[in-house]
């Protein structure tokens, strides 16, 4: 059975998938998550903090083929690694996440996506190094269909997001076009529209982009579903 190693978004940590870990256990999969660079419990200065250093954290972190699962602003560095080494990701999977467009960064994304319902919480700090999520907006934004607790759970955790990384645009070749690819489209999230995650992952071969009716966070909202659905998906792999 291929390892997972789950890769987590802005302001994120590996702290969000504490639920899903032993979920997937349950499903019979092993599987690992990491702080990025500058997240979590990573010593690395924001200021420092690169698209290529995550994409390198990533295949740091794997030392033979790996279903590697990304959340909202991973797509971005997942997408990088497998251009990176294609030979160690069997597949890439995108949670309510960005789908890169080659020589774009995320934040164009972002500004091109239909709506921008994530610019009213965006905090920029004074030196322009990081941006935050207004605490007084993260349960609406992120977490609104979330068990009790996971909102001071997750407020204790946040972290300021260093803002380099994703005005970084990547360069994506048939090296990354070479892996397999699914999306799981959140419907009821507040953060990324879920139109726009279907436009991004439009591409997708059929069968390979499905539905979960959650909220932005639904390794909170509904992990043994979330877990699931990454066991039918490694399946796949056969």
């Amino acid at each position: 059975m291929t390892d997972l190693l789950l890769v987590h978004g802005s302001c994120h940590g590996a702290w969000c998938w504490r639920d899903v870990i032993p979920a997937l256990a349950a499903e019979g999969l092993t599987a690992r998550a990491i702080d990025l660079p500058a997240h979590g419990d990573d010593p690395t200065p924001a200021s420092d903090a690169r698209l290529e250093g995550y994409a390198r954290a990533i295949l740091d972190a794997i030392d033979r083929p790996t279903i590697v699962v990304g959340h909202s602003m991973a797509g971005f560095p997942i997408s990088l690694a497998a251009e990176m080494d294609p030979e160690r990701v069997a597949m890439l999977v995108y949670v309510c996440a960005y789908v890169p467009v080659s020589g774009h960064s995320l934040a164009r994304m972002r500004k091109d996506g239909p709506r921008q319902p994530l610019a009213p919480a965006i905090r920029l700090s004074e030196d322009r190094v990081t941006f935050s999520f207004d605490p007084a907006m993260i349960e609406d934004k992120f977490y609104h269909d979330c068990p009790p607790g996971t909102v001071d759970f997750a407020a204790r955790h946040l972290c300021p997001e260093p803002v380099l990384p994703q005005e970084t645009p990547v360069i994506l070749t048939g090296r990354y076009g070479s892996v397999p690819r699914h999306y799981i489209r959140c419907t009821e999230d507040r953060a990324i529209p879920p139109e726009y995650q279907e436009t991004m992952a439009a591409a997708f071969p059929p069968g390979h982009v499905t539905t979960l009716p959650t909220s932005h966070s639904p390794f909170f909202a509904a992990p043994e579903a979330l877990a699931a659905r990454l066991r039918r998906i490694a399946d796949s792999l056969g």
